[in-house]
């Protein structure tokens, strides 16, 4: 969160923008169109959409948004970045020499040219790191730098992100979306590229491992899919091909990290994290976290890991430090300041104090930590400012004041046109250590807002940052070009139980959605057919059909058929079974391609839209248990074209999936779970239509909605002769091997399947005794002999087999979790008197 009156010019970068002076495009090549209004209208919503297909969200659990982004570019020109970038490099190079010396001779606090107050006393200085040195020369590896314009049209910085930097993800994904949709303006302009930015991100993480690393294997630790910036962790872990891990995937052992994989730990030698310092260990560092490893403090001290920006980098984050900057680099790099910060004064020393009560009606008042919410001094009544003023004096080493930079305006392209409001802008810029110096990224993330606080959470809109360069495609890297000796390949990366499970359930919620919205759409057709004929034969078939969607162990009447589909929170719907597909996916984000989440996207939107209509049953209608509130309304209203929309869209996840993935374990068990949801279903299915004898002419429609809901109908018109019956059906659906729905077709590549992951330590004879028990069942049915009735009108046999078959699939499922899936449970430090800290505040 910043609160600035800093100005991005959002069309322009000021003096000397551009060759053109023809409005606020003025930048574009002479040869270049400018876009019109209505196709930038069309632009933002394109970019609305392409964000919500590629799944791009911001916020807490539970409270992920979607990601606003505003496709109209900010432009800085190429003479003006330059000046810029050279400013961001040597703010780096200060930054990194602060941090080697903060945690080595700390001859800066000795010659009290940083006072020792501001760092000892900050929460970002860890004594635990004290001494450790990260390979590679640089001690900051990624630096990010948030900057606004002043009044002058400068640039300044407010604050340096050397924690845990997050943003870069969020500008890839924005510089990919406004390239599709401005793609005409976007060819036109020469602009720098992004690439080469992760491109050394990526070297430099590797060139930092350990010297006892013969193959360094980096991961990339997150706090969880809750994080409010999961989707950036994510989609970096993907662009730099690393695995996403969390605290639990980890262990410490014999003095060194490891990842907990379902074949057995696998090293990891760098960690790029993405949790803050204090929560990486709770042995070591912040009693009771459970977002890190314990022991990983210890690993780092004995030279066998590399943290990626080091433990403790995060004491560069004290606004304090800012005050001195210009001063330390004037000492340590004999340099002046090229890129200014924000004036900012430190309350510890009694000129800063008496500056800020001074005027603390026109600062920003900046607490040490980011867990603390930084106070606007303006917005305060004179009470507040007095009751702020009496914390300061009491404690003036944790407060430092702000002075706001600018006060112009945004510059902005609304449907009107191009018109002057009211905002501020703030651009995050990133650099990384990468070759004795560093690169910094050719733009960065922008983001306006309406007021002086400019926060994603608040509703901040994102803007891609184009810079402008003569030379539209700049010549590689040697290190970039296309070798011409062996491939050298990696060795196979592992994936962790937590990932292995998500991946597990990713298959059974697909299949399960779909294999619900399938029986539903069988139950809509025949509803419209049969509803207002509840005792002819297609009546009769639809009461059984409807009464099969009802779990016969619930408790009470059965649900709507708009609750089937619609309802989110309940488990059996169609909703609720793609709601878990997105809690799934998103928990493995970094494992599937992009592609899939569209027609996810999509598939959310069409069961969005009719939820928000107002459907009811009509007055005459079979009771499902609905209400009415309103009279006149058919049940099936609206349901079919949903329903084949949601089809669409999974059979379109499952043909990414089927051709995208590579067929390592992770893609095996998404395949099993996939495989076992569809068993079972087939197995419930029958037994709750088959099992009780019905008349012949109600029975053949129950057999055709079979066949139709398990999409084998045109194979059974053209194999079977059209009395065949129930003995039929069972064929088909349960002992040929050939169907592609049958029971014998699940039950090969579930086998199949599992014979391919790897298994750690729990025996898996269980697991393969219940599935060849399946297989045998399989086997020895006898489909004419099974279908032949008792006495009482049940065929009984029919029954015992299904019911034994189903149980043991139950079984198979839950020794798969129990064999491929089990933690340990999370290892936690006694508690620690001397630490009050709450885990509920962890960022």
């Amino acid at each position: 969160m910043l609160h600035t009156r800093g100005v991005i010019d959002v069309l322009s970068s000021g003096p000397g923008a551009g060759a053109r002076a023809d409005g606020p495009w003025h930048w574009l090549p002479p040869d270049a169109t400018a876009p019109t209004d209505e196709e930038l209208r069309r632009a933002r919503a394109d970019a609305e959409s392409l964000l919500a297909d590629h799944g791009v969200t911001y916020g807490a659990e539970d409270e992920h948004g979607p990601w606003r982004l505003d496709p109209a570019p900010v432009v800085v020109d190429e003479d003006e970045w330059a000046r810029l970038e050279a400013g961001l490099v040597q703010r780096a190079e200060l930054l990194d020499a602060l941090l080697t010396d903060l945690y080595g001779a700390r001859r800066l606090l000795t010659d009290s040219l940083l006072p020792p107050t501001s760092v000892v006393a900050h929460p970002g200085f860890l004594r635990a790191v004290d001494g450790v040195r990260l390979r590679g020369g640089r001690e900051l590896v990624l630096a990010a730098t948030d900057l606004a314009r002043g009044d002058d049209g400068g640039w300044f910085a407010l604050v340096d992100r050397t924690q845990a930097p997050s943003g870069a993800g969020y500008a890839m994904e924005g510089r990919r979306v406004v390239a599709q949709v401005l793609a005409g303006l976007y060819r036109q302009t020469p602009i720098q590229r992004l690439g080469p930015f992760f491109r050394a991100l990526r070297h430099t993480l590797y060139d930092v491992a350990p010297p006892s690393a013969d193959e360094p294997r980096v991961a990339l630790l997150t706090p969880g899919p809750g994080s409010e910036t999961a989707f950036d962790q994510a989609y970096l872990a993907s662009m730099l091909g690393l695995p996403l891990v969390e605290g639990s995937d980890l262990v410490v052992r014999e003095g060194r990290l490891w990842m907990r994989a379902i074949g057995g730990a696998e090293p990891v030698d760098v960690l790029l994290r993405r949790v803050d310092a204090p929560w990486c260990d709770p042995l070591d560092l912040r009693t009771g976290s459970r977002l890190g490893a314990p022991g990983l403090v210890r690993a780092v001290r004995a030279g066998t890991l590399s943290v990626v920006n080091p433990l403790g980098s995060g004491v560069l984050e004290n606004p304090a430090v800012l005050a001195y900057l210009p001063r330390l680099a004037r000492t340590v790099l004999d340099q002046d300041l090229l890129l200014p910060s924000a004036p900012t004064w430190w309350c510890g020393e009694p000129a800063g104090l008496s500056h800020v009560l001074a005027h603390l009606a026109e600062l920003v008042l900046l607490p040490p930590s980011r867990e603390d919410r930084a106070v606007l001094g303006w917005t305060l009544d004179a009470d507040e400012r007095a009751a702020l003023a009496a914390q300061i004096a009491a404690q003036p080493w944790r407060w430092s004041g702000q002075e706001r930079v600018g006060g112009g305006a945004v510059l902005d392209v609304t449907a009107r046109g191009t018109q002057r409001g009211t905002g501020v802008g703030v651009l995050r810029t990133f650099a990384v250590a990468h070759r004795g110096t560093y690169t910094v990224m050719a733009g960065g993330l922008a983001r306006v807002a309406d007021g002086p606080v400019v926060s994603s959470a608040a509703g901040a809109v994102a803007k891609d940052v184009w810079v402008l360069t003569a030379q539209a495609d700049p010549t590689p890297e040697p290190a970039d070009v296309a070798g011409t000796g062996a491939v050298a390949r990696r060795g196979p990366v592992g994936i962790s139980p937590r990932t292995a499970e998500n991946l597990f359930w990713l298959g059974r919620y697909a299949e399960r959605a779909e294999d619900q919205a399938r029986d539903l759409r069988v139950v809509v057709d025949r509803w419209d057919d049969f509803h207002g004929r509840p005792r002819s034969s297609g009546g009769r078939a639809l009461a059984v059909l409807v009464a099969a969607l009802h779990d016969p162990g619930a408790p009470g009447p059965g649900p709507s058929l708009r609750d089937l589909a619609l309802d989110r929170s309940r488990a059996q719907s169609v909703a609720g079974a793609v709601r878990g597909i997105g809690t799934a996916a998103a928990a493995v984000r970094d494992q599937l391609s992009t592609d899939t989440f569209g027609p996810l996207a999509r598939i959310e939107r069409a069961l969005r839209a009719e939820r928000a209509r107002l459907r009811v049953p009509e007055p005459d209608a079979l009771d499902l248990g609905a209400a009415a509130p309103r009279p006149g309304a058919a049940a099936t209203a609206g349901l079919r074209p949903v329903l084949d929309r949601t089809l669409e869209g999974l059979l379109a996840i499952a043909g990414i999936v089927a051709e995208g993935l590579v067929r390592d374990a992770g893609w095996r068990l998404l395949d099993a779970g996939r495989r076992i949801e569809r068993a079972q279903h087939v197995v419930a299915s029958l037994q709750r239509t088959l099992v009780d004898l019905l008349p012949r002419p109600v029975e053949a429609h129950v057999v055709d909605s079979i066949v139709l809901a398990h999409d084998s109908s045109i194979t059974f018109r053209r194999r079977y002769a059209d009395d065949a019956g129930v003995p039929a059906v069972l064929d088909l659906l349960v002992v040929d091997p050939t169907n592609p729905r049958s029971l014998a077709f699940q039950l090969a590549r579930l086998q199949e399947a599992l014979a391919g992951v790897p298994v750690r330590s729990r025996s898996t004879e269980q697991r393969d005794r219940l599935l060849t028990d399946v297989v045998d069942l399989v086997a020895e049915l006898d489909p004419v002999a099974v279908s032949v009735p008792d006495a009482d009108g049940r065929r009984t046999r029919l029954a015992e087999l299904l019911e034994s078959m189903q149980w043991r699939l139950l079984a198979v499922a839950d020794e798969v979790e129990a064999v491929h899936f089990a933690r340990p449970a999370q290892a936690r430090a006694l508690d620690d008197p001397w630490d009050a800290g709450d885990e509920e505040d962890a960022p």
